[in-house]
């Protein structure tokens, strides 16, 4: 679970942060930010899939002698 915390940490500072959109006049700061949430979120919900199936296969390796 910590490995998936510090690599998503680490994606979200090195690749998500430096993203900026331009072009759009006033609308550059939401759009970028906008952006940035979804793969966020999305991120999250990658990373709790991972971690439930990892889960799954810990007690079930547990279970079955």
């Amino acid at each position: 679970m910590w490995i998936l915390i510090i690599i998503g940490g680490g994606i979200s500072v090195a690749i998500l942060g430096p993203i900026q959109i331009s072009g759009y006049g006033n609308l550059d700061g939401i759009l970028s930010s906008g952006i940035k949430a979804i793969i966020a979120i999305l991120m999250v919900v990658l990373w709790i899939f991972i971690l439930s199936k990892i889960k799954n296969w810990i007690f079930q390796k547990e279970l079955n002698p």
